[in-house]
C-alpha cells in the first residue's frame, strides 16, 4: 500500500521537481522527439540511450520516474536536495537496493489546457509493464492513459459549485474538474488509488479535492452535483477463475453491467442543470443494438447525448484487452485468455462491443428536449468540450423556437464548414453535395441543392424564412412545402454545429 502522503514532503518534492526543470518539454528536448513518442509504447531504451552519461537532476529524475530505471544513491540525493532520498522512501516513491535507488512509482509531467489557460501537473501512478518487466498486478493504479485523455477532451467548460469524479484512479479527472468548481469529491473502490489522488493533489498544490472510498455511488448517497465525470472500469472481462481482474479497468460485474449502473444511477446525483460525462463499452446482443440498450438505461428525466465511436467484434475486443494486461501474443496464456473472453461473449450472444461517450444532463425546468443516440466515427484529437457545449447551447435555443420563430432567426455558417460538390464527367449539375465540418466530430453530411443554397446564404444578413422563399422561387418549387421540408434539417445543422445563431 502506498503510504499516506505527507504534505511537507510533497512540497519538498515539488520544489525539487521545479528546480530540476522537470517538465514534459524539457524531457522531450533531453531525449528527443522519437524517443519521447516511444515511451508511452513501453520502449524506454531510446530515451535512456539519448541521456547517455548525463547526471544532472533532470536526467536523473527522468531515468528514475519517467522511464522506471534505478539510479545510484549519490545521483538521486543530488537531484532531491529538499526531499532527500529518505523522504522519497517515506512517500513510497522509491526503494533502496544496496547503493541503488529503485523506483516504486512513476511520476510524469502532464500538460492540460482549458479556458483558464495552460498548466502542467506532475502525476504519480504505479509502474507500468515496461518498468515492471511483466504483466501488471491486479491492484495497479494507472497513470494518464488514452481513455483519460479522451474524457479530458470531451469535458464541457461549464462551471458549477460541486463535482464528482466517479472512479478517480490517480486523480487526473479530479484535478481537471477542480479548475471548474471549488469542491470535488473523488471516489474509488481502491484505497491505493485514493492515496495516489491525495498525493497528486498535494504535489501540485491543489486543494478542494475530497477522497472517499466505496463502490459506484455508495460514497455519495443522497448528494447531488453540478458536474460528474467518470472514466469507469468499463472493460468487459470474463468473471471466471484464471482471468486477471484489473481494478483500474474491470468493474467486477458481468458484461456491461458496470456501465449500465453508472448510466442509470447518475440521475439521482445530478443537480438541476447538472451534466454527467463518461466513457463506456456496451454490448450488441443477438442483433439488439448497443445504442438501443443504452437508451433503456438512461433515466427518462434526463437529456441524453450518446456518441458511439466504434464497434469491435468479440475477437478483436478480446485481443485488445488481453494485450493491454501484458500477456504476450503467441503464448499459451494468451490463447487461454482469448478463449475465456470468447466463451464469455458467446454465453450472452454478444456479436459486437461498442465504445463511446455518454453525456447526460438534468434540465433546469420542464421535460428533456435532447435524445441523441448516434454513431460518429469522425473527429481528430482536438478538444471536443467547447464543441459539445456550443451544440448544447444551440440545442437549447433552437428548442425554444417554433417553426415561425426559426424562420425569423438569422443564422451564420460556422467558420470550419466547407462544401464539396461531385460532378459526373460532362454533367453541369453536381450528383453529390457534401457539407464538411473541419472541427468538432468532423461530420460530413450529404445535402440537396436547396439546403446547400440555404447554408451558403447564411452569412448573418437575412433570416431563414426569406432565404427559403428566395430559394423556392429560384428552384421553382412551392415555398410552403420547401419550408416544411427544410426547417427540420436546419434544426439538425444548428444542433450539430454547422450553423449558429449570429449573436452566439
Amino acid at each position: 500500500m502506498l503510504p499516506e502522503p505527507d504534505p511537507i514532503l510533497c512540497r519538498a518534492l515539488a520544489d525539487d521537481l521545479r528546480s530540476a526543470g522537470f517538465s514534459g518539454a524539457a524531457l522531450r528536448d533531453a531525449w528527443g522527439e522519437q524517443a519521447d513518442d516511444a515511451v508511452p509504447r513501453g520502449l524506454r531504451q531510446p530515451a535512456l540511450r539519448a541521456l547517455g552519461d548525463r547526471r544532472d537532476a533532470l536526467a536523473t529524475l527522468g531515468r528514475l520516474w519517467c522511464l522506471g530505471f534505478a539510479v545510484d544513491v549519490e545521483a538521486a540525493a543530488a537531484a532531491l536536495p529538499n526531499l532527500g532520498v529518505a523522504g522519497a522512501v517515506t512517500l513510497g516513491l522509491v526503494g533502496i537496493d544496496g547503493d541503488r535507488v529503485v523506483p516504486a512509482v512513476l511520476v510524469r509531467p502532464q500538460p492540460y489546457g482549458d479556458a483558464d489557460g495552460s498548466v502542467e501537473w506532475w502525476i504519480a501512478s504505479d509502474l507500468d509493464e515496461a518498468a515492471l518487466g511483466g504483466p501488471l498486478p491486479e491492484d495497479h493504479v494507472l497513470g494518464v492513459g488514452g481513455a483519460s485523455q479522451t474524457l479530458a477532451r470531451l469535458q464541457l467548460t461549464w462551471r458549477g459549485g460541486t463535482a464528482l469524479d466517479l472512479g478517480t484512479g490517480c486523480g487526473i479527472q479530479a484535478l481537471r474538474l477542480r479548475r471548474l468548481v471549488p469542491h470535488v469529491v473523488a471516489t474509488d473502490i481502491s484505497e491505493r488509488a485514493l492515496r495516489f489522488t491525495r498525493l497528486n493533489a498535494l504535489l501540485n498544490d491543489v486543494d478542494g479535492i475530497e477522497t472517499r472510498l466505496g463502490s459506484l455511488f455508495d460514497p455519495v448517497a443522497g448528494e447531488t452535483f453540478d458536474r460528474v465525470a467518470s472514466n469507469p472500469p468499463f472493460v468487459i472481462t470474463p468473471r471466471v477463475a484464471g482471468v486477471p481482474a484489473y481494478e483500474y479497468r474491470d468493474g467486477g460485474l458481468e458484461g456491461d453491467a458496470l456501465v449500465a449502473s453508472v448510466v442509470a444511477g447518475v440521475a439521482a446525483h445530478l443537480s438541476p442543470g447538472g451534466v454527467a460525462q463518461s466513457l463506456g463499452n456496451w454490448e450488441y446482443r443477438d442483433g439488439h443494438s448497443g445504442l438501443d440498450r443504452i437508451r433503456e438505461w438512461v433515466d427518462p428525466s434526463l437529456d441524453a447525448w450518446v456518441i458511439e465511436r466504434e464497434v469491435l467484434d468479440p475477437l478483436a475486443y478480446a485481443e485488445l484487452w488481453v494485450r493491454d494486461g501484458g500477456t504476450v501474443p503467441g503464448t499459451p496464456a494468451y490463447a487461454r485468455l482469448i478463449d475465456a473472453w470468447l466463451d464469455d461473449f458467446a454465453e450472452r450472444g454478444v456479436t459486437g462491443i461498442g465504445f463511446g461517450y455518454v453525456l447526460l444532463r438534468r434540465p433546469l425546468a420542464g421535460a428533456p428536449t435532447l435524445a441523441r443516440y448516434e454513431r460518429v466515427a469522425g473527429g481528430g484529437e482536438s478538444a471536443f468540450g467547447p464543441h459539445l457545449a456550443a451544440c448544447l447551447e444551440n440545442q437549447d435555443r433552437a428548442g425554444l423556437l417554433d417553426d415561425e420563430g426559426l424562420a425569423s432567426a438569422i443564422l451564420r455558417v460556422a467558420p470550419d464548414v466547407t462544401e464539396a460538390r461531385h460532378h459526373r464527367p460532362g454533367e453541369e449539375s453536381p450528383s453529390v453535395i457534401e457539407l464538411r465540418q473541419g472541427g468538432g466530430f468532423g461530420r460530413t453530411l450529404e445535402v440537396d441543392s436547396a439546403l446547400a443554397a440555404l447554408v451558403g446564404a447564411c452569412d448573418g444578413d437575412l433570416a431563414v424564412g426569406p432565404l427559403v422563399d428566395a430559394i423556392a422561387q429560384l428552384l421553382e418549387v412551392d415555398a410552403d412545402e420547401l419550408r416544411a421540408d427544410i426547417l427540420p434539417r436546419v434544426r439538425e445543422l444548428i444542433v450539430t454545429g454547422f450553423l449558429t445563431f449570429t449573436d452566439a
